[in-house]
C-alpha cells in the first residue's frame, strides 16, 4: 500500500507583479475570493484530503501569510465580548492546529521547482502534494482529494490536468498522455510551455500534484529551463518510466486567478453561489449588464 499523503508544499514567494500595484504590500495569495484569501480555499482543499502538514514557501514580504492562520488575540476578545460568535467561529476554525504549518523561505527567484526543492529538508523522504494557491479548484470532493483516489489506487505520481485551447499550451507543462481508463490516463512524458506546434497533446497540468521524494534528486542539478528557471515539469519528467505516473482530469471548475479576468471571475461564480450574496449580487449584475 502506498504511503499516505499527509504534507503539501504551498509555493507562496512569487511577487503577483500581475497585479500591482494591489499586491505591493499584499501578498497575492492573500487577495479575498468575497471573504477568504486565496491561501485559505488551498490549505482547505488539502484538509478535506486528509493532509496535515501545511508547508509554506515563502519569499520577503509574506509575513501576512503566517499571521492569518495565527491566532489574533485582540480581534478574537473583540469578536466574543461583542456577540459576533459566527465570525469568532470562523476564525477559528480556519486556523490549523499548532504544529501543522512549517515556513521556508525560497531566497531568490529561480522557478517553481526551485521553491519545491526549497522545502526538501521539511519533506524528508516521504510523498507529498503541491498546489499552487492562485489555481482555484472548486468542486466536491476536492481536487487533491480525487486525486489522493487516484494516488490510493494507482500509487507514485498524479498530477491534475485540464483540457487547454491549442494557442495557449505554451503557458503550461502539457503532458503525453497513454493508455486512460475513464478520466485517469497513464502519462508518458512532459515538457514545460511547448508551442502548439510542438504540444504532445492539450492536456495542461494545472497546480496540483502529488509527487515522490525522488524528485528532489534532478531539483537538486538546478538545470534551467523555459524561460531560464529551474521547471518542476523538467524534473518530473525524469520519473516518467521509472515510477508510475498518472493525470487526472478532475471534477469541478477551475479558476486561474494568477490573471485579473480568471480572478473576477471566481469572484462572481463563488459569490452567485452564497446563499447570504447570490440573489443581491445577480441584481447588481443585472443592472450593470441591462
Amino acid at each position: 500500500m502506498a504511503p499516505a499523503i499527509k504534507t503539501i508544499v504551498f509555493p507562496v514567494a512569487g511577487l503577483g507583479t500581475r497585479f500591482l500595484p494591489a499586491t505591493k504590500a499584499i501578498p497575492k495569495e492573500m487577495l479575498p475570493i468575497v471573504d477568504k484569501p486565496l491561501i485559505q480555499y488551498a490549505v482547505e482543499e488539502a484538509a478535506e484530503a486528509g493532509i496535515e502538514h501545511f508547508v509554506f514557501v515563502t519569499g520577503r514580504g509574506k509575513n501576512s501569510i503566517e499571521d492569518h492562520f495565527d491566532r489574533a488575540f485582540e480581534l478574537e476578545t473583540t469578536l466574543e465580548a461583542t456577540g459576533k460568535t459566527e465570525a469568532l467561529e470562523g476564525l477559528m476554525n480556519s486556523r490549523p492546529r499548532p504544529g501543522q504549518m512549517s515556513f521556508t523561505r525560497q531566497q531568490e527567484p529561480l522557478g517553481l521547482g526551485h521553491a519545491i526543492w526549497c522545502a526538501r529538508d521539511v519533506i524528508g523522504d516521504r510523498p507529498f502534494a503541491v498546489a499552487l494557491p492562485d489555481e482555484l479548484m472548486h468542486g466536491e470532493p476536492g481536487c487533491l482529494a480525487q486525486m489522493v483516489e487516484v494516488y490510493r489506487e494507482h500509487g507514485g505520481n498524479v498530477v491534475a490536468v485540464q483540457e487547454v485551447r491549442e494557442e495557449h499550451t505554451s503557458r503550461y507543462g502539457i503532458i503525453k498522455p497513454g493508455a486512460a481508463e475513464g478520466p485517469v490516463s497513464e502519462v508518458r512524458g512532459m515538457v514545460e510551455k511547448p508551442a502548439a506546434t510542438e504540444a504532445p497533446s492539450r492536456l495542461a497540468m494545472v497546480g496540483r500534484y502529488i509527487l515522490q521524494p525522488e524528485v528532489f534528486g534532478p531539483l537538486a542539478e538546478g538545470r534551467r529551463g523555459a524561460g531560464n528557471e529551474i521547471q518542476l515539469t523538467d524534473a518530473m519528467a525524469e520519473l516518467v518510466g521509472r515510477q508510475p505516473f498518472h493525470a487526472l482530469r478532475f471534477d469541478g471548475r477551475r479558476f486561474d486567478c494568477g490573471n485579473k479576468v480568471g480572478y473576477l471571475e471566481a469572484n462572481l461564480a463563488i459569490g452567485l453561489e452564497r446563499d447570504d450574496l447570490g440573489e443581491e449580487l445577480r441584481r447588481v449584475l443585472a443592472r450593470h449588464l441591462a
